[in-house]
């Protein structure tokens, strides 16, 4: 069982590389996103806290999403988690890092998906059309204006974590512009040395 951080701006394809990894390994992805909308409408305890906040059109805490990754992490049956968008900030992966020591688990990577910020833009763009051209919605954050006021969210809030997970030797960088199975590719080899 492997359990790995995914690092990377907006449209990195860290999405794309949990889904690829949940089919090829069989691992959960807890995309807090995720967790947030299914925790709203499942009736427990948490669900209920979490739907209040949001209701309210507050922000959810770090121990709330703590406290759902928690909860996920009593799981068996699978091979590994893949935290997508969490932890976003420092104090987050402090709070991660003792939970999972907490569980008895370990962090065996965290991988950044290190691509290029112009090429970026075009993805975003690359993926409304194509969307449009399919008559699919368009993601609301699918724009050249607004996916530059989340990646300069990402670098501020996010960004420090690769300092942080370096200094701990637990960061394994990747070439995030190549093709989609080069990247898979990549990532199968980290976890394999793992």
């Amino acid at each position: 069982m492997k359990n790995i951080i995914l690092l990377g701006p907006p449209g990195a394809g860290k999405g794309t590389q949990a889904t690829r990894l949940v089919e090829a390994r069989n691992m959960v992805q807890l995309s807090t996103g995720d967790m947030l909308r299914a925790a709203r409408t499942s009736g427990t305890e948490m669900g209920r806290k979490v739907a209040a906040v949001l209701d309210a059109g507050g922000l959810v805490t770090d121990e709330i999403v703590i406290g759902l990754i928690d909860e996920k992490l009593a799981q068996a049956g699978h091979g590994g988690f893949i935290f997508d968008g969490f932890p976003r900030t420092l104090r987050q992966a402090d709070a991660l890092g003792a939970l999972l020591a907490r569980r008895g688990l370990t962090l065996d990577a965290v991988i950044e998906l290190v691509v290029d910020d112009g090429a970026l833009v075009g993805r975003i763009v690359k993926r409304a059309e194509e969307a449009l051209a399919a008559g699919q919605p368009v993601r609301r954050d699918d724009t050249p204006e607004v996916f530059q006021v989340r990646l300069q969210e990402y670098y501020k809030s996010t960004a420090p974590l690769i300092g942080y997970y370096w200094a701990k030797g637990d960061l394994v960088q990747i070439d995030g512009m190549a093709d989609m199975q080069a990247v898979a590719d990549s990532i199968a080899s980290v976890l394999d040395k793992a």
